[in-house]
């Protein structure tokens, strides 16, 4: 069940990593107001910016939005948060989360869970 659960959220991380890792433009071809309730649930931090992505941002970002309704209260919540906190970034930060992202992939399976060790052991230490 561990394995699962962490499996799950790592998918979901992912999905919205890989939906959010496209270059900016200036067009939107689809307005933020004919998304559906269930799309406005899922993409609530994004409404703001919804506008002004890129159509494939947009189109990555309902794919992941699809399976939103599926989640448990507790994802929903953690999706909502994460998607919160890249809304926030600058497009610096994303390019920034984008480079680390694909470093991290770049490490061999059996190191990843030393590198997610040594970063919780960090993120624990700056917490008050």
């Amino acid at each position: 069940m561990w394995i699962s659960k962490h499996m799950k959220q790592a998918a979901i991380a992912l999905a919205l990593l890989c939906a959010l890792n496209t270059q900016p433009a200036a067009a939107s071809p689809q307005p933020w107001r004919t998304l559906t309730a269930s799309q406005h649930e899922a993409l609530a931090p994004m409404s703001n910016q919804w506008n002004s992505l890129p159509e494939a941002q947009q189109r990555n970002l309902l794919n992941v939005a699809k399976h939103f309704p599926d989640l448990n209260g507790a994802e929903k919540q953690r999706f909502l948060s994460r998607l919160g906190a890249w809304s926030k970034l600058t497009p610096e930060q994303r390019q920034a989360a984008r480079d680390k992202y694909r470093a991290f992939s770049q490490v061999p399976e059996d190191k990843r869970e030393q590198v997610r060790r040594m970063i919780k052991e960090e993120q624990a230490q700056k917490a008050p």
